[in-house]
């Protein structure tokens, strides 16, 4: 599934490329046709994400609700403008409902804690575009547009150059929305909704706090009340999107892991320090992510090791996916188990 910094990459896209144009919607599988209808021929205005979900904004006060689930992608195809940066003050940031509305003016702490996490992860990753051994293109630059084609799930490959344009659809589409340079299509979602201002509040509303949303301390304290009130385990709570947004299986491994935190701790007993820590390197590994388009979750690597972490997810994580290998720092075999249906990777030495 793909994980918060995933949608966060696909809005900026579609800020980048689609806002500010008249947009034409279609629904080539028929399954969103009454959907589509309704948005056909308006101008996108806004692009805004929080956690796992992203909200595309219409004249007429509509908007676009997507969640990818579990297999949901967009392929994006045509003179794309590709920006891979941490964006600043330029109006996207919304709050949530602890200060304002989602959908209400620009967050002055969670746009200068986004330019401030943008500078620790250029300290962090100076260095060239690392191409990942599998195809993904694991530092996009800004540059002048291409006409291409380019997957955004939970990872980015890009495919062959196009012939033609608009391309014929590919699979089965749920949403289309092209303009006259550019294309967006929509597989395999588990929501996709037109919805009006006040249905996206509400659905907000239910979101637990994103750091790229409101970073500032009352997010904090919100995670830190949802987390010391609950005994469900440390591990499951980190994945409930109601406390917490856009942390998915890879993210919840990897920041347990770093906290060295057992994950079958109850909220209410892991420490309050502990809990302030795992919110703070969650914006900070968010950041990462979002700018590199890379899970990376190792931190203090020399040149090569980044570059060859960067190339192979095998060298950029400390637990995630590694069951039966030795713990990269205590030597103890990491364990692989299922947590409500999910899989997660832990260190019983580490994090006993």
């Amino acid at each position: 599934m793909p994980e918060g910094h995933s949608v966060h990459r696909i809005t900026r896209q579609f800020e980048r490329n689609f806002v500010g144009h008249v947009v034409h919607a279609s629904s080539p599988q028929g399954r969103f046709a009454v959907g589509a209808a309704e948005l056909d021929g308006r101008r996108m205005t806004e692009a805004r994400a929080v956690g796992k979900q992203m909200f595309l904004g219409f004249e007429g006060d509509l908007w676009l609700r997507v969640h990818l689930g579990m297999y949901g992608a967009w392929d994006f195809a045509g003179d794309i403008r590709m920006d891979a940066t941490i964006a600043s003050a330029n109006g996207r940031m919304g709050q949530t409902n602890q200060r304002g509305t989602f959908l209400g003016g620009p967050n002055p702490d969670a746009m200068a804690a986004d330019a401030a996490a943008s500078d620790v992860v250029v300290a962090d990753l100076a260095g060239d575009v690392v191409l990942d051994r599998a195809g993904e293109n694991s530092l996009t630059s800004i540059g002048a547009p291409r006409r291409t084609r380019l997957r955004m799930s939970e990872s980015e490959k890009e495919g062959n150059g196009l012939e033609t344009f608009p391309p014929e659809p590919v699979g089965q589409v749920r949403v289309r929305l092209l303009t006259d340079t550019i294309c967006a299509d929509l597989r395999g979602p588990t929501a996709c909704e037109v919805l009006d201002p006040a249905q996206v509040e509400r659905v907000v509303a239910k979101l637990g706090p994103d750091p790229l949303i409101d970073a500032g301390p009352d997010a904090e304290e919100r995670f830190t009340r949802a987390v010391r009130r609950r005994a469900t385990p440390i591990g499951l709570l980190l994945m409930d999107q109601n406390v917490v947004a856009g942390i998915g299986n890879v993210y919840r491994a990897e920041l347990l892991y770093r906290a060295r935190q057992n994950p079958h701790t109850p909220g209410r007993s892991v420490p309050e320090e502990h809990v302030r820590h795992l919110w703070r390197d969650w914006t900070k590994l968010l950041a990462i992510g979002v700018e590199t388009g890379q899970m990376m979750t190792m931190d203090d690597l020399d040149p090569d090791a980044w570059r060859a972490a960067m190339a192979n997810r095998a060298d950029r994580h400390w637990v995630y996916k590694r069951e039966g290998l030795p713990c990269r720092v205590c030597g103890t075999n990491i364990v692989l188990e299922e947590m409500a249906g999910r899989k997660l990777y832990w260190c019983p030495y580490c994090q006993a």
